[in-house]
């Protein structure tokens, strides 16, 4: 019954077809079975689970006791361990569950356990010193991508029908390409937040999930959608549903824009290209117009004020944990792509970081513009397929430079970034500037290469409208273009 999505496990409880606490242990014998191999999965709490399962009220809630992994960070359920894929974090605990499990719970979700992160979600690969790293199950020896790369692991093995995650620059569509799975970055101000961390990355980070359906995709939307008075950024409710919208035919006379060109100058390989004129073509052939255009946003720029966002917000965090723990951080507290970030953040001025967030805000009036005459931006999702769980994403020479990171200037040590994440950039270029625009992206699995690796592409959306992405999702899933693992293992 895995093979279901989590609205069809949901019908086939309520049709008595399947028991709901048969299903979960379900899950938890896939994770018995699978989880030493994927290493997707870091905690978890069959006794709560099952208990909570046993005593569950099915009162018409659209995922009625279905099993759900949480991201291993930035998602708190009180009780629960929550480490952020940090060494220093390990034995740290939620005290309070935040608004967005709130929304979960009451969606109907029982969460089972907690999926594996690198740590602080810094990367796009899933590698934390703490848990070592996670597992793609299309092929072991590749990594399925990060920050929420547990999550896309264990969704695309089948452990659990949706998992959520977190996207602050691409780190939930790019395991969903990786991984051969839907991963939605909805609108900035979307879903809910609080009560502590409000901003995310300064509206760059927002929580959602990794699916195997457009149905749950906008059912999980129509759930989460939210105004909060107290949340610093909002987007008006959609009505009557994404469920409903998702449905409506595209519009008459629409017209995609599309580009295969990395927006950061990076080359990008022949699979993603296909993947992208094999959607155009797709797309034409259904009389949708299709017009290849150059990025108008200078990419290699906003990456370097991205990083100075991340570098600030990382010294404030530990800032903030250095004051929970009565004394200062070193480097033996966190791995050194951690300890860069934070030194650079630690000679940041307050101009630096209210320019660079001028730059995202004129980088956002560019891009609405543009939709002022196309009606999605397509894109690969990533620029290549998934890299190997031993690949080298920084040289040796790199490393020792970071070792000695105190040693340089601020400008220094904001090159020293850009250095270091220039190869894990080249896989994954694409991504990042819907997260500095605050517009909502969708990964479709859309295609696998020679070698049986899943790639994704990405549509872009206008601020606030998630609507056609996932209209143009069920277009490509309703005439079979998806390609996910259980559809393979079919074949």
């Amino acid at each position: 019954m895995m093979h279901l999505d989590a609205l069809g496990l949901s019908e086939a409880i309520r049709d008595k077809k399947i028991d709901r606490i048969e299903l979960f242990k379900q899950s938890y014998q896939k994770l018995d079975q699978l989880n030493g191999e994927l290493n997707a999965v870091i905690t978890r709490r069959d006794k709560h689970a099952l208990d909570e399962a046993e005593h569950f009220i099915d009162t018409g809630q659209p995922f009625a006791g279905i099993p759900l992994l949480l991201k291993g960070l930035g998602q708190s359920l009180a009780g629960e361990l929550d480490t952020s894929g940090a060494r220093l974090l390990q034995n740290n605990y939620a005290h309070q569950t935040d608004n967005f499990v709130k929304c979960l719970e009451q969606a109907g979700f029982i969460v089972i356990g907690q999926t594996n992160i690198p740590e602080f979600g810094f990367k796009n690969i899933t590698d934390p010193e703490l848990y070592g790293p996670a597992h793609n199950p299309w092929n072991l020896q590749y990594s399925p991508g990060g920050s929420s790369g547990g999550a896309a692991s264990s969704v695309a093995a089948g452990i659990v029908p949706l998992a959520t995650g977190n996207d602050g620059g691409g780190s939930i569509r790019i395991p969903a390409s990786f991984s051969g799975l839907i991963g939605l970055k909805p609108t900035r101000g979307r879903v809910p937040v609080g009560p502590t961390a409000w901003r995310g990355w300064q509206g760059a980070a927002i929580n959602f999930g990794l699916t195997t359906s457009i149905r749950d995709t906008a059912a999980l939307l129509d759930v989460l959608q939210v105004v909060q008075p107290a949340a610093p950024f909002q987007t008006p409710l959609i009505k009557p549903s994404f469920s409903q919208k998702s449905k409506l035919p595209l519009k008459r006379n629409m017209k995609i824009a599309y580009s295969i060109e990395s927006p950061v100058g990076t080359t990008v390989s022949a699979d993603a290209r296909q993947a992208v004129l094999e959607a155009v073509a797709f797309l034409n052939e259904r009389n949708i117009q299709t017009e290849e255009i150059t990025n108008p946003l200078s990419g290699s720029e906003l990456m370097r004020d991205y990083y100075i966002v991340n570098s600030g917000e990382t010294a404030r965090m530990f800032e903030e944990l250095e004051h929970q723990l009565g004394r200062s951080v070193t480097i033996d507290d966190m791995e050194l792509t951690t300890w860069v970030i934070y030194q650079a953040g630690l000679l940041l001025s307050a101009t630096d970081y209210s320019k660079t967030l001028s730059h995202w805000d004129q980088a956002s009036a560019v891009m609405d513009r543009m939709f002022e005459r196309y009606d999605a931006y397509l894109t690969p999702t990533t620029a290549y397929t998934a890299p190997r769980i031993d690949a080298e994403l920084i040289d040796k020479a790199t490393i020792q430079q970071m070792r000695h990171v105190t040693d340089l200037k601020k400008t220094e040590r904001l090159d020293l970034i850009y250095t270091f994440f220039a190869k894990s950039l080249a896989l994954t270029p694409f991504t990042q500037q819907a997260n500095m625009t605050g517009q909502p992206a969708i990964s479709l699995p859309t295609y696998v290469s020679a070698t049986g690796l899943p790639l994704g592409i990405q549509f872009i959306g206008r601020k606030g409208d998630e609507s056609t992405l996932l209209q143009l999702g069920h277009l490509f899933e309703k005439q079979q273009q998806f390609k996910m693992l259980f559809d393979s293992k079919q074949h």
